[in-house]
Parts: structure tokens; sequence; C-alpha cells
């Protein structure tokens, strides 16, 4: 079995069309999926859930990392942050694609504006500031602990609050 991720409807289809002559394949939007996925199926039908083994009393909880709780849902084009949810416009699902897929990478504005735009058209780079800003209020109105910084002069990274 071939399971392919890829977060838009078109970069689905073309990996649908590359994968054509696979027996099997499934295709999902994020690592996230995939790994319910597998979770399932490695699980017998009706079995409850593995339990992590219960850490001493006394033992400090395992660090989370920052960012784990949140997800980019490109199915229905939404941003999870842990039970909350928030609506996200193509150009800003895309731009979260970019930088929750790599968090703590700055990404340039010249490969955020290939990545999102599709061109290397740059102007004065109000497009892409016009974006963050709208991603930042969102992640605000989630409360999540992540926002995007501003790298002077050269990008923007996602990384936690």
């Amino acid at each position: 079995m071939v399971i392919g991720i890829a977060s838009s409807a078109a970069e689905r289809r073309q990996l649908a069309q590359l994968l054509g002559g696979t027996e099997t394949f499934l295709i999902v939007s994020s690592a996230h999926q995939a790994r319910r996925f597998l979770d399932m199926v490695r699980r017998p039908a009706g079995a409850e859930p593995p339990v992590a083994a219960q850490p001493a009393a006394d033992a400090p909880a395992p660090p989370r990392p920052p960012l784990a709780d949140l997800d980019v849902d490109s199915d229905r084009r939404v941003l999870r942050w842990r039970e909350r949810e928030v609506g996200l416009t193509p150009l800003e699902h895309d731009l979260l694609v970019c930088l929750a897929g790599t968090p703590g990478e700055v990404w340039t504005y010249a490969r955020l504006h290939r990545a999102v735009w599709g061109n290397d058209h740059l102007g004065r780079g109000s497009d892409i500031h016009s974006v963050v800003r709208r991603v930042r209020r969102k992640l605000g109105r989630l409360g999540a602990a992540a926002t995007i910084h501003a790298v002077r002069g050269v990008g923007f990274r996602l990384a936690p609050s």
C-alpha cells in the first residue's frame, strides 16, 4: 500500500495520476491524517487504542512539542488549535501549509511568493504582509500558542508565541 500526502486538491489529483498503476493507494492532505489512518489499521477491529504507560506520580510529564496541537485541515480549509477552528481563505491556507509544514524554518519572501501565488513577482511585498496579518489575527482568535514571526528583510517563520 502506498500513502501519498498532498495538501491541495490539484496536488492530490496529480498524485492520483502518478499512482494510477499502483494496486492500492491512499491520498491524504496531511501527515496527521496519515498517522490517524495508520493507527486505525494497526489495531484489530473493536480493540481499544493503546494506553501509554503511566509515569510515576512524581515524574514530570514529557514535554509536548509547542505546535503539536496546531493543524491545517486542507480538506475543509480550516486552521485547528486543540478543539477550536477557524476558516481560511485559499491564500491563508497555502501560506500556513508552507509555514506549519516546517515550523521554525524561515521562508523567504521569494519562496513564499512562489509557493502561495505561483509566481516570482514580489513588488513591495504588501500582498504577503496582508495575508500574514490576517493569519496572525486568526491564530490570536483561536488562542493558539503560535505566531508568525517576521525575519526582517528575509521572510517569515511559524514559531511558538
